[in-house]
């Protein structure tokens, strides 16, 4: 087994319309020194190589989830899981015997022993390139104690009157409390808990089961409270009671029940190198430690990163929205035994602060009276609130549906004859004005934050509300703000290593109980590791000239594009009011007929008509197409879009969805801030792309030299699956595939995409039967790279499929410095029928790097990957993901992988469906 890590030396932000989420990284070609692989046996008659791009589990193949094995049936387009769970079902009972007959005992049938899946053999290691040493963010670990048992015990949590516990923070409250008051009758062991249902000890507790009652005090729950407007209906008698109390307090039960036992001699065999059964297990329990740790000290916990509430770390993105840098930590297994992967990472949260200034910057407006409430209950939903003066801590729901100086409550007191009490409707504005002498300067004017229940409602004054830190917000980014956030968390190879110092030092993990029980110690200095730069290879540009690349980068200046595409009958919309159109095109002319492409004067301008800027994005779209089909002679072939903003804008979706779905039209959309040459020449690459022309060209593809695939017909697929953003979970995931063509080419594509169900990572419909015809996303490659290979079938595959779980943030530094830090890809080798060379793969996985059309840099991962992450996302916008977030929440909010039902896709035009529209 092999496998290989291309390393980038050089981070760099690309111009133009469809540049991917991240800035991309030059890649100067590092192999690194081998790490654990995984492998799926496959019954392929077509030799197969797959490819998983960074690290997976053994079994995460296409499912991401790490259970059943990947394999490929025998039906040849078809990828399926094997289950290894369940039993046979229950025979029935066997019928009445026939009188004088005597039963015969059944022999009994054996099932087939199940294929016996091994590991991919290493064939040795890669040779070629100039040999270097890099440091890496790996920390070395020791252990002293591997007698001792990990012992697993789930955690059932529940309220005293058996209501399950959903509060996100409370568990762990809860089992600190449990395990300050149980001390003794816990033997005073040490807890690593996950915040859910797992929790470890090292060593036994004293009984099997053990069921507590916990009671905590002064517990955020929402519930009416002294300091708030009591809301529509009178407190009861026990809520006058708890509300005269300092705290709030609440009981639960926890019970734990024995799960499992893992020892801790898995970990020390993960520090010789070596895997066991266990060695997963073990390694989750220490980073489960980790985590507790960090939870502790108060941070922000994101899966396996943490983050301080520490000014320092935030960086004002704009929006109201903050960028807040932590730290990922992870214990890995690797060839030299186990070690402590630590890197920056990245979150957005929430400003704290005033309500009132979150809702400002998020609208963008100065004063409250503009700001649009409809959209601030949205945004406003499920964010934490600190309340003044009493400094207590609430979850909005809503808001009022009157102005704080008009929203009646009942107010109830016992100042009536005989003690007994009355009641009054007052408003919330003078409840807190006059009942609790709290001046308001401006919120008797706006609506009130709501705190309370649907049917009790408890109503907070706009300026007595404060958004609390360390907030995560999981809405998507405009384009200033992701391009803000990728700038400033950039930083140097030697700023980086000082910072991820500092928080090792800083973290004083050598302090932590569990750890010290286990005799864990963390080395305090980076990992030196060996690597090899490989050639770069050579391109080919027009007219025979050769591109000689430097850094991983090129340029086309004084050079014309390999193979162009005139850009004819064409015409421009633009939906922008400030973009000088008349200079734009008479630049992209210039420049297209300096790098050989003839671009022709477009049939006409068609300028958005003013009144239609604030109507509906479908609506605008509508009205533009309308003007082309009245005006132009016949359907145009290319349609130049101007937005007014980039890919935030409302109209992008739609406007894509009617070019390649409906009509079948090339399009490129741009949004120029400042057009130069160098914008010109990117926007160019992909309209010649787009159009069926190639920019350039891999030496070893004009003279087919490329190891293994030149020689026969082969086809190089990429798989991607994208999926909406983390608040999002109703929104569908859509998968892609990217497939070469015209073989022995290696440079140009084609994209099949279908939508499924939200958060799925397995593709389900690279086989989809629809009758006795196959309606897959294979099929369709297939049939391509026959149509345009020559009537040639493909005698070898080459699969390319990143991973949904990124485990691993290795960075690689160099002893000089640059903008930006090594990140490398790993590729796993899951299952390799063609018989490949680390050498021979390695300078396949290298030259696939340098054949994006996009631009003139080379990428960090080979680009039919990052076309089918390009395709996924753009046929995304197709859907409209507002509807369909109403539509789920309307059929019951079922939003687990596989329950929501899917939306279809529209297909791609015909005139279209083989095009590098994606690009």
């Amino acid at each position: 087994m092999y496998d290989v890590a291309l390393a980038c030396t050089e981070e760099v932000a690309s111009t133009g319309r469809d540049k991917p989420n991240t800035s991309r990284r030059i890649p100067t070609p590092v192999v690194l020194s081998p790490g654990a692989l995984a492998a799926a046996a496959t019954c392929h008659q077509v030799p197969v190589s797959v490819l998983s791009v960074v690290p997976w589990s053994l079994g995460n193949f296409f499912t991401g989830q790490g259970s059943g094995l990947a394999t490929l049936d025998p039906r040849p387009e078809k990828f399926c899981m094997e289950s290894h769970e369940g039993e046979a079902d229950e025979l029935p009972p066997p019928p009445p015997l026939a009188p004088d007959s005597e039963p015969i005992k059944a022999e009994e049938i054996r099932k087939p022993p199940k294929p016996k899946r091994t590991l991919v053999p290493r064939k040795g290691y890669g040779r070629k390139g100039q040999q270097i040493k890099l440091y890496t963010n790996h920390f070395k670990v020791s252990l002293k104690n591997s007698d001792e048992f990990f012992h697993h015990y789930y955690v059932n949590l529940k309220y005293e009157d058996d209501r399950p516990v959903d509060g996100k923070g409370v568990g762990r409250k809860v089992i600190d409390k449990l395990q300050q008051t149980y001390a003794a009758e816990l033997a005073n062991k040490d807890f690593a808990y996950d915040g859910e249902k797992s929790l470890f000890t090292i060593g036994a507790l004293p009984q099997i089961n053990n069921e507590f009652t916990v009671v905590l005090e002064d517990v955020s729950t929402g519930k009416t409270a002294a300091n708030g407007s009591p809301g529509n209906d009178s407190p009861s008698g026990s809520d006058r009671k708890r509300m005269k109390r300092p705290y709030q307090t609440k009981t639960f039960k926890v019970e734990l029940c024995f799960a499992a036992k893992i020892p801790m001699s898995a970990i020390a065999q993960a520090l010789r190198g070596q895997e066991s059964e266990h060695t997963q297990e073990a390694i989750r329990v220490i980073d489960i430690i980790l985590r507790q740790h960090s939870a502790k000290q108060g941070c922000l916990l994101v899966r396996q990163s943490f983050f301080h509430n520490n000014p320092s770390n935030f960086v004002d993105l704009g929006g109201g929205v903050m960028g807040c840098r932590g730290f990922h930590t992870s214990f890995r297994a690797t060839q030299s035994g186990l070690s402590l992967n630590i890197d920056v990472s990245t979150t957005m949260i929430v400003k704290p602060g005033p309500v009132v200034d979150f809702l400002l910057a998020n609208q963008k407006v100065d004063h409250p009276r503009q700001i649009d409430w409809a959209k601030a209950k949205r945004a406003l939903k499920n964010l934490r609130i600190k309340t003044i003066p009493a400094n207590s801590e609430y979850k909005i729901v809503g808001l009022s549906d009157k102005i704080c100086g008009e929203q009646l409550f009942t107010l109830k007191n016992r100042n009536g004859e005989n003690g007994d009490p009355e009641s009054a409707e007052v408003t919330v504005y003078d409840y807190f004005v006059k009942n609790r002498g709290i001046e308001l300067k401006y919120s008797g004017d706006f609506p009130c934050i709501n705190v309370g229940k649907p049917k009790r409602p408890t109503y907070f004054p706009l300026e007595l509300c404060t958004l609390v830190p360390l907030q995560r917000y999981t809405k998507s980014l405009s384009t200033l703000q992701r391009s803000s956030l990728v700038e400033k968390s950039r930083q140097k190879p030697q700023e980086r290593m000082n910072v991820l110092s500092d928080v090792l030092k800083r973290s004083n993990y050598d302090s932590e109980p569990m750890l010290m029980s286990c005799g864990i110690s963390i080395a305090k200095h980076f990992t030196e590791v060996d690597g090899r730069v490989l050639q770069a290879p050579k391109l080919k540009a027009g007219n025979g000239d050769d591109i000689f690349t430097r850094n991983g980068r090129w340029n086309f200046n004084n050079k014309r594009l390999i193979e162009t595409k005139s850009v004819e009958k064409w015409a421009v919309v633009n939906f922008s009011a400030r973009c000088n159109v008349k200079d734009l095109i008479r630049d992209l002319i210039k420049c297209g007929g300096m790098k050989g492409i003839r671009v022709e004067s477009p049939f006409d301008v068609f300028e958005e008509n003013p009144n239609m800027r604030r109507a509906p994005a479908i609506r605008r779209v509508e009205d533009m197409f309308e003007q082309v089909k009245t005006k132009l002679p016949g359907a145009p072939k290319f349609l130049l879009c101007v937005l007014a903003e980039r890919k935030n804008s409302d109209v992008y979706g739609p406007w894509k969805k009617k070019c390649l779905a409906e009509f079948g039209i090339v399009t490129q959309c741009v949004a120029p801030t400042r057009v130069n040459d160098q914008y010109l020449t990117n926007v160019l690459l992909k309209i010649n792309a787009k159009l069926g022309g190639l920019n350039s060209l891999l030496q070893v593809e004009a003279t087919p030299a490329i190891p293994l695939v030149s020689k026969v017909p082969t086809i190089i697929l990429g798989m991607d699956v994208s999926h909406g953003s983390p608040g999002q979970s109703d929104v569908p995931s859509i998968a892609a595939v990217v497939s070469s063509r015209e073989w022995p080419r290696i440079s140009k594509y084609r994209a099949s995409v279908r939508a499924q169900s939200p958060k799925m990572e397995m593709i389900d419909s690279l086989f989809k039967p629809q009758g006795t015809e196959d309606d897959g996303l294979i099929r369709e490659c297939l049939i391509d790279f026959y149509t345009s290979s020559g009537k040639r079938k493909p005698e070898q595959i080459i699969i390319f499929r990143t991973s949904s779980q990124t485990k691993t943030k290795t960075k690689q530094y160099k002893t000089y410095s640059i903008t930006g830090t090594t990140r490398p890809t790993h590729y796993h080798i899951l299952h390799d029928e063609i018989g490949f060379t680390p050498d021979d793969l390695q300078e396949l996985v290298h030259s696939l790097s340098y054949v994006y059309q996009r631009s003139t840099t080379a990428i960090s991962v080979v680009a039919p990957i990052c076309y089918a992450h390009l395709a996924a996302a753009q046929v995304g916008q197709f859907i409209k993901f507002e509807e369909l977030s109403e539509t789920s929440s309307s059929q019951g909010g079922r939003t687990s992988a596989g329950s929501v039902p899917v939306q279809e896709l529209p297909r791609l035009h015909k005139n279209v469906s083989s095009s590098m529209f994606f690009c």
